[in-house]
């Protein structure tokens, strides 16, 4: 589904939601946003990571040429964000942006690749060492340092551009098509010394009730997409990922542009492929009705959206 309106959502209309409580010094855990879906949960011990995607290649080249990894813009984001020694990269699915650099960023920081097999080819393709690739059994939690991580099958929001599995290793620089979605999945985070709890919704596709029994204050809700989708659509989303887990704060993740790299100010990502005010309508009204509270995450800053929940 692609929109024939020009322009892009104005993101200043929306200055009063980049509101999540920031971290405070003494926080037991913080939450850092680096756009598109990927976060940075540190504790103070080695982080965890969803995709770590840094290099943000142009719209030309992603559709005319072939993408590679940014060594520069990687080490720059790491560097920015204070990220040093992680213990896991987490790709939400394996579409290039999310996955494209997670080989590499695991590679950096000493942190395995946690995902499915699509994954595993991925941190395969750039040659990570196999003790360092974890394969995901759906709906099993698996321990990484201070955190419990359970990967929960889901669905991609459609349409899904490049669907299917990656069966082999992927050896860039090679066409944006090369990663194909792979498993997609429903992130849940325990840290285990705080007992706080994230669900990380990287796509906005779901499937009924995947997240029956599953208990989350704080949602990481992507919503790249979800704007060009019938409104029902965004109300089914809502209870099958928000509801479902009983959340009481979400962040909106996957607005931003991402054929603009994180050195220039974001913006929306443009009509043609998503409506981001049709989305915070919608959402907000969902919000107001749940007693729940929404907001938009700062780039780069560290955040405690599990603030004043008690």
């Amino acid at each position: 589904m692609i929109s024939a309106r020009i322009g892009r959502p104005d993101i200043d209309d929306y200055a009063h939601r980049f509101d999540v409580p920031a971290a405070a010094s003494g926080a037991p855990l913080s939450v850092t946003w680096l756009g598109v879906a990927t976060l940075s949960f540190d504790d103070g011990t080695p982080a965890l990571m969803t995709d770590g995607f840094f290099s943000r290649p142009s719209l030309p080249t992603v559709t005319l040429g072939r993408v590679v990894p940014s060594a520069a813009r990687i080490e720059g984001c790491l560097s920015r964000a204070q990220v040093d020694r992680l213990a896991a990269v987490i790709p939400v699915h394996t579409h290039y942006d999310h996955a494209m650099d997670s080989a590499v960023v695991a590679q950096s920081t000493g942190a395995q690749l946690v995902g499915g097999e699509s994954a595993a080819n991925v941190g395969r393709g750039h040659g990570l060492e196999e003790d360092r690739l974890v394969v995901a059994v759906p709906g099993e939690p698996i321990s990484l340092g201070s955190y419990q991580v359970t990967l929960v099958e889901s669905h991609h929001c459609p349409p899904d551009r490049f669907p299917g599995i990656i069966s082999a290793p992927v050896v860039p620089p090679v066409k944006a098509s090369a990663y194909k979605c792979g498993e997609a999945w429903s992130t849940l985070v325990h840290h285990q010394p705080s007992g706080r709890r994230a669900l990380i919704q990287g796509s906005a596709g779901f499937i009924p009730g995947a997240l029956a029994g599953i208990r989350a204050d704080v949602v990481y809700l992507g919503v790249g997409q979800l704007g060009l989708q019938p409104e029902q659509y965004l109300v089914d989303y809502w209870t099958e990922t928000v509801r479902a887990v009983a959340a009481r704060r979400v962040v909106l993740i996957h607005w931003d542009d991402f054929f603009r790299p994180l050195s220039k100010p974001l913006r929306a990502i443009p009509y043609a492929a998503d409506n981001l005010d049709t989305s915070m309508r919608v959402l907000s009204r969902l919000a107001d009705q749940d007693g729940i509270r929404m907001h938009l995450p700062t780039a780069f800053r560290r955040e405690d959206p599990w603030r004043d929940l008690a």
